[in-house]
């Protein structure tokens, strides 16, 4: 870069930094005919590159290629740091909308008491209706391989799906996964 004026610098950094992100610009172009698309989105027809790029320059804007796979690839006159600039806006305003569900775990015991129930209810409430999905997991107390209290478990898991019911869906049934049963609540769409 040593032998360069500044404006030389300016295009050499303009070509060939921003030009790796996604497309080819200006020079890097070097089909023989392609079809032209001006700034305003009026078509110039199909030219040959070197007339598109000398086009760009005179209005001191880029030649962009934006579809490389059509027949004749197809570029566009525009000022392509703006067009960069404008695409990682629209990238991080969308990151910042999207909403990322976390998965929260209430345990309980099959011997519960009925105000720790309670809390743990209002603990599962208050999670669906933050937008995160819920776990209920009982824990099972076995005795020489016997699962002890299963029908309390069941009936305990049935009152935790009624007090539940107008804050969330039940994805799948209850099921076993080792010494826990466990089910999966999702809070109901919002409209």
């Amino acid at each position: 870069m040593l032998g360069f004026s500044p404006i030389e610098k300016i295009i050499f950094w303009r070509c060939c930094a921003i030009a790796n992100i996604a497309h080819q610009i200006n020079e890097e172009i070097r089909d023989p005919k392609i079809r032209v698309i001006d700034s305003d989105g009026t078509q110039l027809g199909i030219i040959s590159s070197k007339e598109a790029q000398k086009i760009a320059s005179e209005k001191e804007l880029d030649l962009v290629k934006i579809a490389p796979t059509a027949n004749p690839p197809v570029c566009k006159i525009m000022d392509y740091g703006k067009y960069c600039f404008e695409q990682s806006k629209r990238e991080k305003e969308a990151r910042k909308n999207q909403k990322i569900v976390d998965i929260k775990e209430v345990r309980m015991t099959s011997k519960i008491d009925s105000n720790d129930f309670n809390t743990k209810v209002n603990q599962a409430i208050k999670f669906l209706k933050g937008g995160d999905k819920v776990k209920v997991s009982i824990r099972l107390q076995f005795r020489k391989g016997v699962p002890l209290h299963s029908e309390l478990s069941d009936k305990l898991l049935d009152e935790f799906k009624e007090a539940v019911a107008e804050y969330g869906v039940f994805d799948k049934p209850s099921k076993v996964e080792g010494r826990n049963i466990t089910l999966m609540i999702s809070p109901k769409a919002t409209k």
